[in-house]
């Protein structure tokens, strides 16, 4: 059954739970002043959807996200060649004829890149062969690398049956949705998307903090917002090691911690952050200012030099706040503070510090959305 599908007009409540784990059914509103706010309005200002081709060596798509600066874009590959991620079939067609003009096969992300870089490939363990290897890697094309981390090996759209936790989901402007169970499982077609991120959900709340007041002027650890345990990398780390720790650890993100000079210290392994000094952070996002040669230059050094020397160049470009910056608070800084700094940095992560400057633990995006929604449930805090 084909089900006429305006998923451009599906509430702000969809696009809350979509970013967590819990069932949709459950995400009303229990403002009246957002209940009616459509997911269009959260993306009437966004550009074109930015995508490459499968064909696309990953090289040509880490210049795609760098030029846009966004950190992730769908592929796209002539329609009834691929079964797209997660066994979805999205399709771009023409809103006339109807005619399939393209099929979204999957979303390639830094992550994925970061992954793909610091993959074991048995080549010599060494600074230099880690570097040189890079050009190898980098030449493949981008279709090769989908799925190396768990979020690209699905590709959703946001419907109001969405229910997965995902930081971003296509948006289809006009479409039919239908959902097949004969292996396929979801089919989208639309004239075109628009991508709707955890990003886009938080600037509506921040400029909607007025509405909201009663739960943002919150202090964030008594809301329980806080994730205490954090792994870190130490300042003396050099890039790719802490790049396949990230990898192994499927984490985003990694705080930068002083390195504590302890000889058992190993600066290529995770350590708990927690009480320790915190000087900076390395994200996956970091790689959206920096070219292939940069990196390529840059993979021996420690994160503490690279983040310094990608912070130096971004300062000298329009948009600095892409750069990786320290962002922090404490357990005491309320909510809409913790939203502000994020927004207004467009990090993914808030890092809590105590009085001395100390890790304490971390904020991420989804801790913000899950509390929001937790919020509006008829029962606030009660699941």
């Amino acid at each position: 059954m084909v089900e006429e599908q305006p998923a451009q007009g599906v509430a702000v409540a969809v696009a809350v739970a979509a970013a967590t784990d819990m069932d949709m059914s459950e995400a009303r509103m229990r403002k009246d002043p957002l209940r009616g706010i459509k997911v269009r309005e959260l993306i009437a200002e966004k550009r074109r959807l930015v995508e490459v081709p499968y064909t696309a060596t990953l090289s040509h798509t880490l210049n795609a996200l760098v030029a846009n600066r966004v950190v992730a874009v769908p592929v796209a590959a002539p329609p009834g060649q691929w079964i797209g991620a997660g066994g979805s079939m999205i399709l771009e067609s023409d809103k006339h004829s109807g005619a399939v003009r393209k099929h979204y096969i999957g979303m390639i992300t830094m992550l994925d890149i970061l992954a793909h870089i610091a993959g074991d490939d048995g080549a010599e363990d060494s600074f230099a062969a880690a570097a040189a290897n890079l050009d190898s890697k980098m030449c493949v094309p981008v279709s090769s690398v989908i799925g190396h981390c768990l979020e690209s090996l699905s590709l959703w759209t946001l419907s109001p049956n969405t229910s997965k936790g995902i930081h971003r989901a296509l948006v289809p402007l006009e479409g039919q949705m239908e959902n097949v169970s004969s292996g396929v499982e979801l089919v989208e077609s639309a004239s075109s998307y628009q991508m709707l991120t955890q990003m886009d959900v938080l600037k509506f709340f921040k400029e909607n903090a007025s509405q909201l007041e009663e739960l943002v002027s919150q202090p964030v650890g008594q809301l329980g917002a806080v994730t205490e345990n954090v792994f870190a990398v130490t300042n003396k780390t050099p890039v790719i090691e802490a790049i396949k720790c990230m990898r192994a650890a499927s984490l985003t993100a990694v705080p930068i911690i002083e390195a504590s000079g302890h000889l058992d210290e190993d600066p290529k392994q995770l350590v708990l952050g927690r009480g320790r000094k915190l000087t900076g952070t390395l994200s996956a996002t970091d790689l959206k200012g920096c070219s292939v040669a940069l990196l390529q230059s840059w993979l021996p050094r420690s994160v503490q030099e690279f983040t310094a020397e990608l912070g130096s160049r971004m300062g000298r470009a329009t948009t600095p706040a892409a750069v990786s910056r320290l962002v922090d608070c404490t357990v005491d800084s309320s909510l809409g503070e913790v939203v502000e700094k994020a927004v207004n940095e467009h990090v993914h992560r808030v890092w809590v510090v105590d009085n001395n400057g100390s890790l304490y633990g971390l904020i991420s995006l989804s801790d913000m959305i899950r509390v929001i929604r937790l919020w509006m449930l008829p029962n606030p805090f009660q699941v």
